[in-house]
């Protein structure tokens, strides 16, 4: 395949904004010929901002248009798997935000068709892709700090989502930890074998009136021996708060926050600099436009994806046992779910 990937986008929401301005804009080698949304203006004012002339209601109908090569799944959790599946069946690759369904079952019947259709399927799991956590990585693989022995992740977001999408998101460990299940695996090159939840509800009654919980903190076991910890929470005033250290045997290695500008302020007053980079849409720019040159590549190359459904997988097992752990106030083992 030597011409651009012609891509369709379901879901005009705001990762699939984030994903249309970033194949328009930074990914020559695909091309955004067709987006999809239930709300028609939401579809129509984004195909309108990037020039693309094709517009449905219907996500079934561009992923059944011959025109078509590959969609990117931007919709609603609780559709990811039906459109996964839909999308296998017709020989579609496939992009799908991440989780791929909230329940093990439908997560394996999605990959169980994408498997059998043989198409190539990636999952937005794109902090992969930053180059502070690649750096990170390597520093792990190649032996530069030696054997890892520790772990800690900082995630914390600059303002609590909506309540509406809270309620359906499956919640703290799910829609926002999710990243975090996976990036750990990714760095420590290990997979993780127990959770341990202490986790609270600190920003807003209605978050634990929606069953869910906004701040925690997990304490990890990998099955390299490994220990680690996340922690998250949902709101933090100064910002988006990306920040992680691996220890090893033979050094350590750190990322800090990204931040707008590298200036620093030094007045009588004290010495400042402005506040990190906002959200995930600036603070993951170019981690964004380098995942889905990588889904490109391996789709007209016919490689392997560099984030797989096993990945998905995993990480939702994580999560699952994370709830588990929350609710029954011990440690989880993640073979509970194998």
């Amino acid at each position: 395949m030597t011409s651009p990937l012609r891509i369709a986008l379901l879901g005009a929401g705001r990762i699939g904004q984030v994903h249309a301005r970033t194949i328009v804009q930074r990914v020559p080698s695909a091309r955004l010929v067709a987006i999809a949304d239930p709300m028609p203006d939401a579809a129509a004012n984004l195909a309108a901002r990037f020039g693309v002339s094709t517009v449905s209601t219907d996500c079934l109908a561009l992923i059944n248009d011959a025109a078509i090569d590959a969609v990117m799944i931007c919709t609603p959790t609780d559709t990811h798997a039906a459109y996964i599946k839909a999308a296998a069946a017709v020989g579609k690759h496939i992009f799908c935000e991440k989780p791929i369904a909230l329940d093990l079952a439908e997560t394996d019947s999605a990959l169980a068709a994408v498997s059998a259709a043989g198409v190539t399927l990636q999952i937005g799991f794109n902090r992969r892709f930053d180059a502070n956590f690649v750096r990170m990585h390597q520093a792990v693989a190649d032996g530069t700090i030696g054997t890892p022995k520790i772990i800690h992740i900082i995630s914390r977001d600059p303002a609590p989502p909506p309540i509406s999408y809270i309620k359906v998101s499956g919640g703290i460990f799910l829609d926002m930890t999710i990243h975090d299940w996976d990036i750990a695996r990714f760095l420590m090159g290990s997979d993780i074998e127990e959770v341990y939840v202490q986790g609270a509800v600190t920003v807003d009654p209605a978050i634990g009136a929606a069953g869910d919980i906004d701040t925690h903190v997990t304490v990890l076991r990998f099955a390299n021996g490994a220990i680690g910890t996340i922690d998250n929470c949902r709101q933090a005033v100064y910002g988006y708060d990306q920040r992680a250290e691996i220890f090893g045997s033979a050094g350590s290695i750190e990322t800090a926050n990204n931040y707008p500008n590298n200036t620093t302020l030094s007045t009588a007053n004290g010495v400042s600099r402005d506040l990190p980079l906002n959200f995930f849409m600036q603070r993951y720019a170019e981690a964004y436009a380098a995942e889905i040159e990588s889904f490109v590549h391996a789709v007209t190359n016919g490689t392997p994806a560099l984030v797989t459904g096993e990945d998905a997988r995993k990480a939702l097992i994580a999560g699952l046992a994370a709830w588990r752990s929350y609710n029954e106030r011990r440690p989880v083992r993640l073979a509970e779910f194998v």
